[in-house]
């Protein structure tokens, strides 16, 4: 706690060396008498002012933000115990990617009363921020000087990434359901589908799903229908090493990648089956057990909110290992990182057969459609030819790299940022639709 002058002892001090001149004395002595006075005036108010330390502050944070949704409140409730009202002044440690519309305020608290005050944060990026301190700031009585202490407030608020694709989502959804329920439009085929029910033949059926045996007892045609096969598992390798550090159209890839990982999770857990989540870089940073439901969606979400991409290399082996250990079932496994050459072919190529001996893998990466602009573009002058030359090249090793990957047997989804998440949730609805599972 230490003294703080206010604006109108300062006022004061100026307009007072100010009336010095006009004084009949001495200048020195003048000016010392002035400074006199009111260092005592001050000295005075200093001892008469409150202790900041029994204000009571509270703050009062939202549980929960989502990036892009309109940005929430922060609160705060100031209570006088005192018995003489108080001007009050209190500073929030608030981070400035919040965007506040203050991170302060004033105001005069009646004795024993409590004053509220808010102010509207719009955050502008997603994570876990802690303010931990206030700074509470009482001023005298005269007002020319106050009193300040910092107190531990400690809270958190956690910003939520954006769920681009919801919309998106529900119509795939919408599409699973149709599967499910065995029409023309999104029947299952092959060994993995699960019988239904039975109804009467209508002229778009395929003749092998009749049940002749049904129809001998009815004496009309009648076919089967069947469902996608229900709780199959479905985990989410979400790739947070530096390959992922990169943007695409303006967006950190490793966003794109979360938005396609919720995707994933909402489509295949409201589906009926069972969605996981492994988060890794050089060791694996979150994990999320595979489960059903809407609330499966929260979980993933929470699992990744605060993820950033680290400038390491990617231990796939190690999280390749991990999952196979944790989860032993067979499984679609998606993997969600970006078709780097190098990355691919040193460290991802030898490791992918762990993976593809027992169950089914879709790789699944983001490409930026800048780049394909830039080799399509017709060169006005050397630098345009030379981006147009590197383009090409780019796009040439990242077909080699998904071709390596595909005559390894995984799927490969390679699709810019506005449609990798529906692209990466329509491959699961046709491993679904096709039994593969």
């Amino acid at each position: 706690m230490f003294p703080i002058p206010t604006a109108r002892l300062v006022l004061i001090g100026v307009v007072a060396s100010l009336a010095v001149l006009f004084v009949p004395l001495h200048p020195p002595f003048g000016l010392l008498a002035a400074d006199g006075a009111l260092l005592a005036l001050a000295g005075a108010d200093l001892m008469g002012s409150a202790d900041p330390g029994v204000i009571e502050v509270e703050r009062d944070l939202p549980a929960g933000l989502t990036l892009g949704a309109g940005g929430g409140d922060i609160g705060w409730r100031v209570h006088n115990p005192t018995t003489r009202a108080l001007e009050v002044s209190v500073a929030d440690e608030l981070a400035p990617s919040l965007r506040a519309g203050s991170r302060r305020f004033r105001a005069r608290v009646p004795a024993g009363a409590t004053v509220n005050a808010r102010t509207p944060i719009d955050p502008m990026r997603r994570g876990r921020f802690q303010p931990a301190h206030v700074a509470v700031r009482v001023q005298g009585r005269l007002g020319l000087v106050a009193r300040q202490r910092t107190r531990d407030l400690p809270g958190t608020l956690r910003v939520l990434p954006p769920f681009r694709s919801r919309s998106e989502a529900e119509l795939r959804i919408r599409r699973g359901r149709l599967l499910e329920v065995g029409l023309r439009s999104a029947q299952g085929r092959g060994g993995g589908t699960e019988f239904d029910s039975l109804r009467e033949y209508s002229v778009d059926d395929d003749v092998r799903r009749m049940d002749w045996a049904a129809t001998a007892r009815s004496t009309r045609p009648i076919v089967r229908t069947y469902r996608a096969e229900r709780n199959q598992q479905v985990l989410v390798l979400l790739d947070t090493g530096r390959v992922m550090a990169g943007e695409a159209q303006g967006v950190p890839r490793l966003e794109l990648a979360m938005d396609a990982a919720m995707m994933l999770t909402a489509v295949a857990s409201r589906l009926g089956d069972r969605c996981g989540l492994v988060a890794f870089d050089r060791e694996v940073r979150a994990v999320v057990p595979p489960g059903q439901g809407t609330a499966q969606l929260s979980r993933v979400t929470e699992a990744v909110f605060d993820l950033d991409p680290r400038l390491v290399e990617s231990d796939y082996l190690g999280a390749f290992t991990s999952t196979l250990a944790r989860f032993r079932r067979r499984a679609l496994l998606v993997l969600i990182t970006e078709l780097s050459e190098e990355a691919v072919s040193d460290t991802l190529v030898p490791t992918l057969p762990l993976l593809l001996a027992r169950h089914l893998v879709i790789v699944a990466s983001v490409s930026d459609p800048d780049v394909d602009r830039w080799a399509s573009e017709v060169p006005p002058d050397a630098t345009v030819a030379y981006r147009m030359a590197a383009a090409e090249g780019a796009l040439e090793r990242r077909m080699r790299t998904a071709g390596l990957l595909r005559g390894l047997g995984a799927t490969v989804v390679d699709d810019p940022p506005a449609r990798l998440a529906s692209r990466l949730a329509d491959a699961y609805l046709d491993v679904k639709a096709a039994g593969r599972l």
